[in-house]
């Protein structure tokens, strides 16, 4: 059997930037105002700041307005709470990003609860994953969809057209991916299984699989032998470990890749696969955002 396609997320991505640009474009001809994004970041961790970097930077090369607020790591709840209040008043504001994880004193459902569901750009507010939990089959997501599950359904459709009547495993039961994307692909006519650490024999059940989602946190965890021949593979895990050089550390994902690609029909490297999307999929969101406030008709880019 030949080697798997590689489904690659970072065209893919740049495909949606540009596109959204182009509709950003579009309601500035209609005399509407720039879609904004609100990003909200407590405290100085690293990867955290060059995660927000990159979201406020893309936003602005699509046109859109970036509004960057930095927080101290002793921001009190009540002070977040109230910055979210200002921002969910403000009409020059379409989505509302709070970077996770917040500092221990910040209860983060709380905060989450707070935001807009309109301008709740992430999709986690309860009101946008009640609304994913109960849409009808091929009914349109107009609104707020998870960003890194909707950039797996994404690169799903764009690599194998129709998913109607696959069978979908997702391995991991998380609200942030393996959840919204049980549901997306429930959307679209899957039959969908989630596996999870307590599922007996994950192996065999993945091997059931013609479409395999791993988002379980570990590297390489699953391996080639659980995969089934052409099955298409969405590795969401980034996980840094030791490189062969001494000292030196690489990313790898949650599927053994060099195994994985002798099996399977399509597959996502780490990195360069699902990551992009999600900042992709974020700026999506946004201007999906200011369409609705502006009265106007959802439109998929």
């Amino acid at each position: 059997m030949s080697e798997a396609r590689l489904i690659d997320g970072k065209a893919f991505a740049a495909g949606l930037r540009a596109r959204v640009g182009e509709g950003v474009a579009v309601l500035a001809a209609k005399g509407v105002a720039k879609p904004g994004l609100a990003t909200v970041l407590v405290g100085a961790d690293p990867a955290s700041q060059v995660y927000v970097r990159s979201k406020g930077k893309t936003a602005a090369e699509l046109g859109m307005a970036s509004f960057d607020h930095r927080l101290p790591p002793e921001t009190t709840e009540d002070e977040l709470l109230e910055l979210i209040g200002r921002l969910n008043k403000d009409a020059s504001v379409n989505g509302i990003l709070v970077q996770l994880p917040l500092p221990k004193q910040i209860d983060t459902a709380r905060v989450l609860l707070a935001i807009d569901p309109a301008k709740d750009v992430d999709g986690f507010h309860p009101i946008n994953v009640g609304r994913l939990g109960s849409i009808a089959p091929g009914a349109p997501l107009d609104f707020p969809v998870p960003c890194t599950p909707l950039g797996c359904s994404m690169l799903l459709a764009d690599a194998l057209g129709s998913l109607s009547g696959r069978n979908a495993v997702i391995v991991g039961r998380s609200n942030l991916v393996g959840r919204p994307v049980a549901q997306l692909l429930l959307r679209a006519d899957c039959t969908v299984t989630i596996g999870h650490s307590r599922t007996r024999d994950l192996p065999a059940l993945c091997r059931t699989a013609d479409i395999l989602v791993v988002a379980i946190g570990r590297p390489e965890f699953v391996k080639g032998d659980w995969i089934k021949p052409g099955a298409a593979v969405i590795d969401v895990g980034i996980n840094r470990v030791p490189a062969a050089e001494e000292g030196k550390t690489k990313l790898v994902g949650d599927v053994a890749f060099a195994e994985a690609m002798g099996v399977a029909g399509h597959i996502t490297p780490v990195p360069g696969g699902v990551g992009p999307m999600t900042v992709a999929c974020l700026m999506y969101n946004t201007l999906q955002a200011a369409r609705r406030t502006a009265g106007l008709p959802f439109v998929a880019v």
